[in-house]
């Protein structure tokens, strides 16, 4: 039986290869996890940036996902990787505060966000590395 949870993913790579994580590969895993969690993914809560730089946050699929959370249409959002949202530490910490402040849970998929004082560590020297 299927939680009536609202989720979405979210996945971005960059054009430039090779990229070090495939979109196609990101979006299966996403795909995976959630079904995992027993939960059912519409296809207009996938989020896919295909071809740009996370070093920008003008993205077409991130404005849209931003929009949908911001009208409290999304209670998870599964992402690979921090660095997958962006590559600017200020702006991942942003955007995940805002999203959870919108009642939003975020789940990586390569580890979870800080809830100890050693993994909140680990998620920002991640992030930072990633920058």
């Amino acid at each position: 039986m299927m939680n009536t949870k609202q989720v979405g993913i979210y996945a971005r790579a960059a054009a430039q290869p090779p990229a070090a994580h495939p979109i196609a590969g990101q979006v299966a895993a996403l795909r995976a996890r959630v079904a995992q969690d027993g939960l059912a993914l519409l296809p207009e809560m996938e989020f896919i940036d295909e071809g740009y730089s996370g070093a920008t946050l003008v993205r077409p699929a991130l404005a849209r996902l931003c929009a949908v959370i911001a009208a409290g249409d999304i209670d998870r959002l599964y992402i690979a990787s921090p660095d997958r949202l962006t590559r600017q530490w200020a702006a991942m910490v942003r955007l995940v505060d805002e999203f959870q402040r919108q009642g939003v849970e975020v789940i990586f998929l390569d580890r979870e966000l800080g809830r100890s004082p050693e993994e909140a560590l680990l998620w920002q020297a991640q992030g930072m590395m990633a920058e």
